[in-house]
């Protein structure tokens, strides 16, 4: 008789089984003769024996399937991972890893809790955590959390207060470079041959300046050479005219943005322009920084120009496109950590 694999049977029919072979050698049949009769193997009719010699009739009942219910984790051991893994980085609790990979979790577990985990046990707790694999952004070390929770809790509605009351509008600035080699997006191709996109050799590169508003308003200009306060005074003054009200620009602590000419000059134009700075290292407060991201992976990124000039003609048409769109100026605002200046 051909033996049957009875993990295909039903626990029911499983228990049943067991029951009939196990009778069948009380009542004096050979192990030998049950496993052909029963079509059933030599090694389970020896581990039911085993069961019912250890427990009794108890040990033939079916037991649960599957992995094991609940996790080899604690509730309060949970927490305690998940509390770590977004309170810092793994190098600053000794692991050897820069982040959060499921061999450096894995190594915390077992550190913390001495409990030894597979890979994929550990992924299925990451995704159970609400957790999931991630770009993360960069940092600067030197970056205040205090100033920043001054900034958010009292300087920001401090300004929105003072433009209020003098009728301003408040600008976020912001100046960056572009190169001819940026490329951003993905291409379809066939699997295993990465396509080619045809492109020039040479590499060139122009620089920007924008300024934008809640309300979605944008200024720009796009320009050759370094970053100069010449360049900043000249922006300066076209903002204002743009503006048509008096502006009150938010800028990072760059040495440009706070020479002595630059100060001079806008003491002399009080009644036109202010100029306020955020926290150092904190470029993820400025909402100029997302139209920065777009144009580079929109007008540039996904644009493979051949000259300087074409670049140039590339970059202002699609910031004019931009600034013909207050509704997408005004998106740049709902990213989660420049929302506080949405309103």
């Amino acid at each position: 008789m051909t033996t049957i694999d009875a993990r295909q049977l039903s626990p029911a029919a499983q228990e049943d089984l067991r029951r009939r072979v196990v009778a069948a050698i009380d009542d004096g049949m050979s192990i030998a003769e049950a496993a052909r009769t029963f079509g059933v193997s030599r090694q389970g009719i020896y581990n039911w024996l085993d069961r019912v010699a250890e427990s009794g009739q108890r040990g033939l009942k079916s037991r649960p399937r599957g992995r094991p219910p609940g996790s080899s984790l604690a509730p309060h051991q949970a927490a305690t991972i998940v509390r770590m893994i977004l309170g810092g980085c793994p190098d600053q609790l000794r692991l050897p890893f820069a982040l959060w990979t499921r061999e450096a979790v894995a190594m915390l577990i077992e550190q913390r809790f001495g409990i030894a985990l597979s890979l994929s046990t550990v992924g299925r707790y990451l995704r159970h955590w609400g957790l999931s694999p991630q770009k993360p952004r960069s940092r600067a070390f030197e970056k205040d959390p205090v100033a920043v929770k001054l900034w958010l809790s009292k300087e920001y509605p401090a300004i929105v207060r003072r433009a209020k009351a003098e009728k301003a509008g408040i600008w976020w600035g912001d100046e960056m470079g572009v190169r001819s080699d940026h490329q951003t997006g993905t291409s379809w191709g066939r699997i295993g041959q990465t396509p080619v996109i045809p492109g020039t050799g040479q590499r060139f590169s122009c620089n920007m300046i924008s300024a934008l508003t809640n309300r979605g308003e944008l200024a720009f200009m796009v320009f050759d050479g370094s970053f100069t306060v010449s360049v900043f005074l000249r922006f300066l003054k076209r903002l204002v005219r743009h503006a048509r009200r008096k502006v009150f620009l938010i800028l990072d602590r760059l040495r440009v943005h706070r020479a002595r000419r630059v100060v001079d000059w806008v003491a002399a134009h009080e009644k036109e322009i202010a100029l306020f700075y955020l926290p150092a290292y904190s470029p993820e407060l400025n909402p100029d920084e997302i139209l920065n991201q777009d144009v580079k992976s929109n007008a540039i990124g996904r644009r493979r120009a051949a000259t300087r000039p074409e670049m140039k003609a590339n970059l202002r048409g699609y910031l004019r496109s931009t600034q013909r769109q207050p509704h997408i100026v005004r998106s740049f605002f709902e990213e989660a950590h420049v929302r506080y200046a949405a309103a």
